[in-house]
């Protein structure tokens, strides 16, 4: 577009801005128009006319004639967004007025829009925008100023058919603001005041829905009123559900009609997941008529992954539908249908189709069929413990149970879990996963997923299978040798058949009696050993080795009780790490560091019929063995042996053991060492840093596996590692320094910075681990300290090393007040120079940032004697970075500041003379820089830890504890008075919309909560919903910390619960004191 257009489009727009003049629809339109199909520069200059416009204090008076003279949808939708913001924003200081005349107006528009059917769906975007404009108004206004609003819009909607298919749209939306969305939104009295008016005018609505439902011929009216009446049902008073036709009618009328039977069985879910006891008979009339319904739908024969396979979407939808309404139903009232005899038959096919279901290849179905299915066998289980698996002094004799020892329940389910356990055994999904990625010095790692979601789908499939395996371990013995023969033989040969076979065997470990789980893994391992010699090809021969080797590391109790099985597969794994077909190498990695996790007691020991201990053995041809494996293999393969020696108990032993499996890294350490001796620039070449940086990492691994012990191997090397580590450092600096930062980049750089960060990475280690904090403080710390700092101090920011901060951290959190004294030399070589690198924005030096806050955590918590040592302005930078660091939009970080403080705060009251003297100069700043973060709605994560400090300073000034006037204008014994007055004009200044009255509630309020942290914790909440219902913003993440909290609850009791079931928790994730 020309400059010339341009310049009169900005100047055009200036005649919108002027509110004196007659509005210049057109010239609207054109703009609106260029906003939408313009490019570039004229695009942006519409937009900020229209952003400019909207944000006009008088821009809504405009939007009747808009609306009225408009052409242009998109124009018409614009002038109803100004109108929104009007309402959500500054509905309350209207003229009562304009209020009126803005809701007439609305209420005309919509029933103009919607009364005609073909309007309403050509205009449907425009009209949900109104519709949601209505609900907004009906927030503020209903029940008290529109009290007839119920009444009004049910009688509006007998007069037509269209009007009453958007009413039942408007009734939808109020109930989804008022039941579903409320909390946060609006203050918690205002919610209920809401839902009690809902609730006490419901009968009209409901009599609107009946009628439609009993008279109406027009399809997508009924549609919309069933859809309406699947909002309501998670509220609505019980009478309705139970004391009316409403479930016969949704059965009998709409469950088998195509277009209907969806939101009709989402309704019949809503109704089925009703937890109440009174209304028996009524549940068994919904599942006998939805049953007798079903089955002429859908006969029972059907297959019905076939038919999910080949359906249209509308039809896939049903299978979810019904799958949720089988699992709700069955889960909440399954026991009442049992209880009655007549029934069985329908129960066992409904449990049919859940099978059916549950084979049909679509994970998020599957997800709800497996919650049924562990539900129900851990209840089955729980009933009756241990009965599953006869006295284990029987077992000898392989004594079956007889049925009439079984609890009737169990026995009613067994030719249905029997399918469940087939199901579950040839879908189980996938144990572990394991990433490759590029760390930031540009190696190739692997990293093991914690949660994915097929980790979590493993997790429930593993604990029902245990549950399963409890209920009948011999059935379960017989499904997975008989696959395992299928394998064999050839009839279900395949790869992922093979896996998630092998997957259940090892997930069901710990779940057998010994001598049942000892005979049936012999069978296993029999057929997997004669598997891998029948089959050709590298690759059949690869995925059978790591499947043997999955399976043997999931049974080490197993393994324990059998020397010479274990002997032979350790040896076996040793095989694998010479093969170099892709996988394997790692696998034999990881389950040579599992089984020796597992057991490595029995390594060191001399077994019967053997002349030495194994581990002897392993060392004397560690040469051999790792002589194929890339550098990341060998690191774990010197943990896992780090781990066996860890177990000799006896110190000359151990110590003569170390120094062998340390030689070979130590012989490669002292060649480089010495030639650098001789010429330092060896410390330049990039294969000796890369060597220097890969023995570190075993030195790593082995000081993370031996513990305290390996000081032994550090004393040797210690030294020699921190003149390497200046060496590498000044390499650096000279390098940044004479091209630039982007010199980091390259790879000889990384490299020596890998060499810096795997020094520190073992000190810490090493330290954390360590048992004697005398002796570390006294000789391992005055040369670390001497080396490294100020060797960062001298550093251009890019160089410094992150883990200079988290290591001195680790060192306070672990030698506490032995290093006290060190505290003060600590800081004037790390605190200023870090503070300069983060406190210019919330984003640069992200590590740095984290790892300089944990620091002053320590100190705080283990060395606060320091800070009073410290001077002024120093203790003053330390409470500036504290203050900073909780105003952080990176949580992590914010939650470190607000723990500081609070426990700074609670130090510094131990220290009478010091408190006085913080309380004078910093309690007011504190108090405001706190307000700051609770009004803001980026912070509102940290809400507990707000509420938590604010209720203790204002405790402590309740309490009398400061003793000093806190202003010059007043006397000690009026603080209390000062401190209100200080937030009263604090708050009155941020927020100049909310009245006097509120801000003094608010401000008594926090003074009479603040022993009671919750309901201290719900008022500053109801105050910031106050505060945001006049700025308009969204109140959602006022309740997210709350939702986070109750999730970790639930969490820990299930794990207390699980930990009682034998199996549930796999052999690796067990502690390891309750292994044996």
């Amino acid at each position: 577009m020309s400059p010339i257009v341009m310049a009169s489009l900005t100047e055009q727009a200036g005649k919108l801005l002027d509110f004196n003049q007659k509005l210049d629809i057109n010239l609207l339109d054109n703009i609106v128009g260029c906003m939408y199909t313009g490019e570039g520069q004229t695009q942006r200059t519409a937009q900020e006319v229209l952003t400019t416009l909207k944000e006009h204090p008088d821009a809504w008076t405009r939007v009747d004639t808009i609306l009225e003279f408009s052409s242009n949808q998109q124009t018409k939708y614009y002038a109803l967004q100004i109108l929104e913001t009007v309402i959500k924003t500054r509905w309350k200081v209207l003229p009562r007025e304009q209020c009126e005349g803005i809701k007439k107006y609305i209420v005309g528009l919509i029933i103009k829009t919607s009364s005609d059917a073909e309007t309403s769906e050509k205009e449907k975007v425009y009209l949900g925008k109104l519709n949601m404009i209505l609900v907004q108004i009906l927030k503020y206004e209903w029940p008290r100023n529109w009290p007839s609003f119920i009444g009004d819009i049910v009688g509006a909607s007998k007069t037509n058919e269209s009007l009453c298919q958007n009413n039942m749209i408007i009734l939808k939306l109020l109930s989804e603001e008022v039941f579903d969305f409320s909390s946060g939104q609006m203050t918690q009295a205002k919610a209920k005041h809401l839902k009690d008016s809902m609730c006490s005018e419901f009968s009209a609505i409901f009599q609107l829905c009946q009628f439609v439902m009993d008279n109406s011929q027009n399809a997508p009216l009924v549609g919309s009123t069933i859809d309406t009446l699947l909002r309501f049902l998670n509220w609505i008073p019980l009478g309705y559900i139970f004391e009316t036709k409403l479930i016969t009618t949704l059965i009998y009328k709409f469950l088998n009609v195509p277009m209907f039977r969806n939101v009709t069985l989402k309704c019949l879910t809503e109704i089925a997941g009703v937890q109440v006891t009174q209304y028996d008979e009524q549940f068994v009339q919904l599942f006998t008529l939805t049953m007798a319904q079903l089955k002429q739908m859908l006969p029972v024969t059907t297959n019905i992954r076939d038919a999910y396979r080949h359906g249209q979407d509308d039809e896939q939808k049903f299978i979810q539908n019904l799958s949720m309404f089988l699992c709700t139903f069955l889960k909440e009232h399954g026991q009442l249908i049992e209880k009655k005899g007549d029934l069985n038959e329908s129960l066992m096919e409904a449990l049919h189709y859940l099978i059916l279901i549950s084979e049909v290849e679509e994970t998020e179905i599957f997800k709800i069929c497996l919650e049924y299915w562990n539900t129900l066998s851990a209840d089955l289980y729980r009933e009756n413990p241990l009965s599953s698996n006869v006295n284990p002094l029987l077992i000898a004799t392989h004594f079956e149970p007889k049925l009439s020892e079984m609890p009737v329940r169990r026995s009613m389910y067994i030719p249905v879990l029997s399918k469940v356990r087939r199901v579950m055994i040839s879908r189980m999904a996938k144990p572990e996963e394991v990433l490759v990625v590029e760390n930031e010095q540009g190696e190739v790692v692997r990293e093991f997923m914690k949660d994915t979601d097929s980790i979590n789908m493993y997790k429930n499939m593993r604990e029902t299978l245990v549950y399963l395996t409890h209920l009948d371990y011999t059935d379960t013995e017989n499904i997975m040798t008989e696959k395992l023969h299928n394998q064999v033989n050839g009839t279900e040969w395949s790869w992922k058949n093979l896996n998630t076979l092998c997957w259940a065997i090892g997930s069901i470990s710990g779940a057998m009696h010994e001598e049942d789980e000892k005979r049936f893994l012999v069978t296993v391992i029999k057929d997997l050993l004669g598997l891998c010699e029948q089959k050709r090809g590298k690759d059949n021969k690869a995925i059978i080795a790591s499947n043997i080797m999955y399976v043997v590391g999931q049974y080490p109790r197993f393994l324990r009780a059998h020397w010479k099985f274990l002997k032979t597969v350790v040896n076996k794994l040793f095989e694998f790490m010479h093969e170099t077909h892709d996988g394997v190498q790692d696998m034999a990695c990881d389950t040579f560091i599992k089984i020796s996790q597992k057991c490595r007691r029995h390594f060191i020991q001399v077994q019967v019929g053997e002349v030495m201990p194994f581990i002897e053995e392993i060392l004397n041809s560690i040469t051999s063995i790792i002589c194929d494996l890339n550098h990341q293999q060998v690191h774990t393969f010197y943990e896992a042996v780090g781990l066996m020696i860890g177990a000799q108990t006896d110190q000359t032993a151990q110590e003569h053991l170390i120094e062998k499996y340390m030689t070979l890294p130590n012989q490669v350490w002292d060649s480089i060492i010495k030639q650098a001796t001789q010429d330092v620039e060896i410390l330049k070449d990039p294969d000796a840093v890369k060597q220097l940086g890969n023995i570190l990492k075993t030195n790593v691994r082995a000081c993370k596996a031996l513990g305290h012990p390996y000081v032994i191997q550090l004393g040797r090397i210690y030294l020699d590692m921190l003149n390497v580590y200046k060496v590498m450092s000044e390499n650096i600096s000279s390098a940044i320094a004479t091209n630039g930062e982007n010199v980091t980049k390259q790879p000889l750089i990384r490299s020596m910075r890998t060499v810096k960060k795997e020094t520190l990475k073992l000190i810490s280690g090493w330290v954390s681990r360590s048992t004697e904090p005398q002796m570390v403080s006294e000789n391992f710390i005055p040369p670390l300290l001497e080396a490294v700092l100020l060797d960062y101090q001298r550093n251009v920011p890019h160089a410094r090393e992150p883990e200079v901060l988290s290591t001195m951290a680790t060192i306070v959190n672990k030698l506490e007040s032995n290093i006290t004294s060190d505290v003060p030399k600590i800081f004037d070589a790390v605190f200023e120079c870090t503070l300069e690198m983060i406190n210019k924005d919330f984003e640069e030096f992200p590590e740095h940032r984290t790892n300089f806050f944990l620091l002053l955590q320590a100190v705080n918590t283990h060395c606060f004697p320091a800070f009073l040592n410290i001077q002024p302005q120093q203790f003053k930078l330390v409470l500036d970075s504290i203050i900073w660091a909780f105003k952080h939009t990176m949580r992590n970080v914010a939650d470190t500041g607000l723990h500081i403080l609070y426990a700074m705060l609670q130090n510094i009251a131990q220290a009478e003379t010091a408190a006085q003297s913080f309380y004078q100069t910093y309690y007011t700043d504190v108090l405001q820089h706190i307000f700051s973060v609770v009004t803001d709605s980026s912070h509102t994560a940290g809400l507990t830890m707000h509420a938590s400090i604010l209720a203790y300073m204002l405790s402590i000034l309740e309490a009398n504890k400061i003793a000093v006037p806190l202003s010059p204008n007043h006397t000690t014994d009026t603080n209390i008075q000062f401190v209100q007055e200080f937030l009263f004009n604090l708050l009155k200044a941020a927020f100049p919309h909310l009245n006097d009255q509120q801000i003094n509630m608010f401000i008594k309020g926090l003074f009479s909560f603040n022993q009671d942290i919750p309901s201290f914790k719900e008022h500053l909440r109801d105050f910031l919903v106050q505060i945001r219902e006049f700025a308009g913003e969204d109140n959602s993440d006022l309740f997210l910390e709350d939702r986070e909290t109750a999730i970790q609850q639930a969490l820990e009791e299930k794990r207390k619960i699980q930990l009682a079931v034998p199996g549930i928790f796999g052999p690796h994730e067990i502690p390891e004191e309750m292994q044996d």
